[in-house]
């Protein structure tokens, strides 16, 4: 199948930490207020013999409802010059080099679903996983990773019978964490998927892109302002893209030591060990947190 990109994702779901930080971003404290919400999640990983309910808090919305939604209030640039003191890079084409640490790729579809409307369920399967949330009354959407689906879905004990229905094919993207080396230069700035992109499994991409935004916001405004040295800005902006990627890699390797056993997950979890090897390389090689965000400024640590 043709590989797509992942910059339209039709159903986001977002803690409530992520809901509260992009509500505080945008003004907007009613922004989730009429979204989907999940109260449960079914998990059957691992060893599991049964599904085991979890309480669980999220909300689930659309990426291009949410960006119509926060639209309004977000003025339109319009640069007044022809060179730009800054660029920031946030699709192709980029001056860098992507790192991969994993081979595990995604299918997202539409589904029917039977049973309760406000819960998710993820399922290990023994070369691959499936996450199903709902997105409206009766409709959800199935991500599966690591076969077709449904190859996943023949083999699945806990997600096939939610489903009403049969299932189409669909286009497939990547799903495992990449990171660009560089992340930054003198005059720019790689943010978003052109920076770093996650697993989906663990949930965290869309809070910390919006973090990775307001740094990187920062970042340029501090250089522009001048009163602090470039290359010290530059090296707290790497430092902390890359510090919130290890800890992504870190809990990814959580998930997939605990998922199955054999051959496909062998080989993801040795992906994810050399993308950790990676951080705690880059890591030692001078870098630390030289600011803290106070508001959407940067102060200097003393």
């Amino acid at each position: 199948m043709e590989l797509c990109p992942r910059a339209k994702v039709p159903a986001l779901m977002l803690s409530d930490a992520s809901q509260a930080l992009i509500s505080d971003v945008f003004e907007q404290p009613d922004l989730f207020r009429d979204s989907l919400r999940v109260t449960t999640r079914m998990v059957l990983w691992g060893g599991n013999a049964q599904p085991i309910p979890v309480a669980h808090s999220a909300a689930v919305v659309s990426e291009q409802k949410l960006s119509e939604r926060v639209r309004p209030d977000v003025p339109i640039f319009e640069p007044d010059v022809d060179s730009p003191a800054w660029t920031i890079h946030s699709a192709p084409p980029v001056p860098t080099t992507e790192h991969r640490f994993g081979t595990r790729i995604a299918a997202a579809v539409p589904v029917s679903l039977k049973s309760d409307p406000h819960a998710c369920w993820i399922e290990s399967l023994d070369s691959g996983w499936l996450f199903m949330i709902p997105s409206a009354d009766g409709e959800g959407w199935l991500l599966a990773v690591g076969g077709p689906v449904e190859s996943l879905l023949d083999r699945s004990l806990l997600i096939a019978s939610q489903i009403a229905g049969p299932v189409r094919a669909a286009g497939q993207f990547p799903a495992f964490p990449r990171i660009s080396d560089p992340l930054c230069q003198p005059g720019w700035l790689a943010c978003g998927t052109t920076a770093m992109s996650f697993d989906p499994l663990c949930g965290d991409g869309t809070g910390h892109a919006v973090r990775e935004a307001i740094l990187a916001a920062a970042v340029i405004r501090a250089a522009l302002d001048g009163r602090e040295p470039l290359e010290s800005l530059l090296d707290h902006y790497r430092a902390r893209l890359i510090a919130g990627f290890y800890r992504h890699l870190e809990l990814c390797r959580e998930f997939y030591s605990k998922g199955r056993s054999g051959p496909w997950w062998e080989a993801e979890l040795e992906h994810l060990t050399k993308g950790i090897a990676y951080c705690q390389s880059a890591m030692t090689q001078g870098m630390r947190f030289r600011y803290q965000l106070t508001g959407f400024t940067l102060q200097a640590i003393p």
